[in-house]
């Protein structure tokens, strides 16, 4: 599976989200076409009532995440939010109200569908400080030193090149600012054929890491204090209607992966002052 591979399929399972949403659909994670054939124990049940009483009813339903970062954030008045693969913009929604008027929100999304769908949002919502970039993760177009805090909802394990997208993050944070994420991580061993599936990728399995793994590019890419902390474990039985919806064999795959995948939450910070006075960007 080669790097355009994956973008090429994750650009159009997340473009097709989007229009399904827009056409009175939702998604699950971009990978599952037939919408309302299975609940998607990654992406459900990740935002309280209050939340949702706060954006449109079209952001959630082209929720794809697999967590809740701004619930986890604590972000504060006056900050400037990066959204990392912002989708149809929930949580760069959400993010706007908690950092207020005197703040910014800003999201980041590749495909033209999400961005549109992102911006009808904004209007509904109401929100002036918010703004939708288009661009790659691995090539964010913002300054250096620009943001204190870089959200992202379970889009970091979807790119092929990690140490980029860490290292884009680490660049246009703010010193002192902090990197506050959502992604599928794993523990112990994952099968070589899960991990070849295309669509699995899509789907938030595949292009996991694993814990170790993860922290240790946080910290090639300048992180300190890192913490990574469980917030959902997947068990098969959980998916077993969805899957067995899309012809897979669940019990053939159900020893390769039941809890060995969760969601979690990932926190980092860029250090206030470099040491010796040097900046890395």
């Amino acid at each position: 599976m080669n790097t355009n591979d994956i973008e090429k399929v994750v650009r159009e399972r997340y473009g097709q989200a989007a229009l399904r949403v827009k056409s009175g659909g939702s998604g699950c994670c971009g990978a599952w076409p037939a919408a309302g054939r299975g609940r998607d124990p990654i992406t459900s049940n990740l935002y309280d009532s209050a939340q949702a009483a706060q954006i449109p009813e079209k952001a959630m339903l082209a929720s794809l995440g697999c967590g809740n970062p701004t619930a986890l954030a604590e972000l504060k008045p006056g900050e400037t939010v990066l959204d990392l693969g912002s989708g149809g913009g929930i949580d760069v929604l959400l993010s706007a109200g908690r950092v207020g008027p005197t703040g910014k929100a800003y999201g980041l999304d590749m495909t033209d569908e999400m961005l549109a769908l992102a911006n009808e949002n904004r209007q509904k919502a109401g929100l002036g400080n918010v703004e939708f970039l288009k661009g790659e993760i691995q090539s964010i177009p913002l300054p250096d030193n620009s943001v204190d805090v870089v959200i992202s909802n379970c889009v970091i394990n979807l790119s092929a090149d990690k140490d980029q997208v860490l290292r884009e993050a680490f660049r246009v944070l703010k010193p002192g600012g902090r990197l506050a994420v959502s992604d599928v991580v794993t523990r112990g061993e994952i099968s070589p054929q899960i991990r070849k599936s295309v669509l699995l990728w899509v789907g938030c399995v595949a292009g996991a890491l694993g814990e170790v793994e993860y922290e240790k590019k946080l910290i090639t890419a300048g992180f300190e204090q890192i913490e990574i902390e469980p917030t959902r474990i997947y068990r098969v039985e959980d998916a077993r209607e969805m899957l067995a919806a899309e012809s897979i064999d669940v019990d053939a795959i159900a020893p390769q992966v039941d809890g060995k995948f969760m969601s979690a939450f990932i926190h980092a910070g860029k250090r206030e002052k470099p040491v010796g006075g040097s900046s890395r960007n």
